[in-house]
């Protein structure tokens, strides 16, 4: 049995990520790239405390998107504000550290 070595806890019984979830202040925006495309992009989320690639991983299949994580922040193919917060929400993250711009 592995245990966490942030809380001592074993790793089935860790709340480590859900507290990180929770103090998270996440800014959801939109951009225009080259040739007119969209891409959402996420920031603000600590990857050392987060597994920022499960989660991309996701996003993509709920958006049924292409996407990415880098320059700490993750970018989606596509314009998906609506239903990003929802999601993210539905995920664990606090309705009030979600901000749309």
């Amino acid at each position: 049995m592995e245990i966490c070595l942030k809380c001592g806890l074993p790793k089935d019984l860790c709340v480590c990520e859900t507290i990180a979830k929770e103090q998270q202040k996440i800014i959801i925006k939109n951009e225009k790239r080259r040739y007119g495309k969209k891409v959402t992009l996420i920031s603000g989320l600590d990857d050392k405390t987060i597994d920022v690639n499960g989660l991309v991983k996701v996003l993509k299949q709920k958006l049924a998107c292409g996407g990415t994580f880098k320059n700490n922040q993750i970018e989606l193919q596509g314009d998906h504000r609506p239903r990003l917060k929802d999601i993210l929400v539905k995920l664990g993250y606090e309705e009030g550290q979600i901000e749309l711009s």
